[in-house]
C-alpha cells in the first residue's frame, strides 16, 4: 500500500471514530428555558402546551442534531424547551432528544 493511501485510510478511520463522540455531547439549555409540548401552526404562530403562541421574527428552531429546522418541516407535535423574548414572543427552541425529554427540566 502507498503512503497516500495509508494516510487516507488513517483519516477515514479518524473520521469514523469522532462521529460517536460528537453525537454524545450533551446540549447545554439556557437557565430561563421553559418546558412545553409544540405543534407548528401557521408561520409565525404555533401552539405551546395547547396555547396559541408567535415566534419571534428572529427566532430558531433547533431540532434534536441542533441544526436549524424550518417551521414548514415540522409535523405533529414535540417536547420542547423554549426561550421568550421580552415581548412574550418565543425566540428558541429546541426539540428534545427522548432522553432529553425524560431528564427534568432546570
Amino acid at each position: 500500500m502507498s503512503r497516500r493511501h495509508l494516510m487516507l485510510a488513517l483519516i477515514g478511520c479518524a473520521a469514523v471514530l469522532a462521529l460517536p463522540a460528537r453525537a454524545q455531547q450533551e446540549r447545554e439549555f439556557p437557565a430561563n428555558a421553559k418546558r412545553g409540548r409544540m405543534a407548528p401552526g401557521y408561520f409565525p404562530e404555533l401552539t405551546l402546551d395547547g396555547k396559541v403562541r408567535r415566534l419571534s421574527p428572529s427566532g430558531r428552531i433547533f431540532n434534536q442534531e441542533n441544526l436549524v429546522e424550518p417551521m414548514a418541516s415540522l409535523r405533529g407535535s414535540y417536547v420542547v424547551n423554549y426561550t421568550e423574548d421580552a415581548n412574550g414572543d418565543i425566540d428558541r427552541i429546541w426539540i428534545l432528544t427522548p432522553e432529553e425529554a425524560r431528564r427534568k427540566p432546570r
